[in-house]
């Protein structure tokens, strides 16, 4: 097996941060959480784990990573759907960073013209 041309129950996905890998069980366990926190961060909609062909839900890494994050929220005293809802507005934020910063190259070195 080679990283050009993996071969495994993964296949080419284990560089992929989005393939639903992990399973509720092996991510409670990766987060040092319960199934049940889990469960209440994908109500509160901040995850949706993607469900295997006999219903089971999957994980990716990316929604591991932002698990994680609302754990850590979660341990400084934070509600679960106030957790939820920091996250959704910090990726946001960043978001629209990142096309602020897109726009700013887009427009040159000079800048927007100044208003009067």
């Amino acid at each position: 097996m080679t990283a050009e041309d993996p071969t495994g129950p993964l296949g080419g996905h284990l560089d992929d941060d989005d393939y639903p890998a992990y399973t509720m069980g092996r991510a409670a366990e990766m987060l040092g959480t319960t199934p049940g926190f889990l469960r209440a961060i994908g109500e509160a909609r901040l995850i949706t784990p993607l469900r295997s062909e006999g219903g089971h839900r999957r994980y990716s890494r990316y929604q591991l990573r932002v698990a994680a994050r609302a754990r850590e929220l979660v341990d400084q005293g934070t509600p679960v759907e106030a957790a939820c809802r920091i996250i959704i507005l910090e990726d946001q934020l960043e978001e629209a960073r990142r096309l602020n910063d897109e726009y700013r190259r887009a427009a040159g070195p000079s800048g927007p013209p100044a208003a009067d």
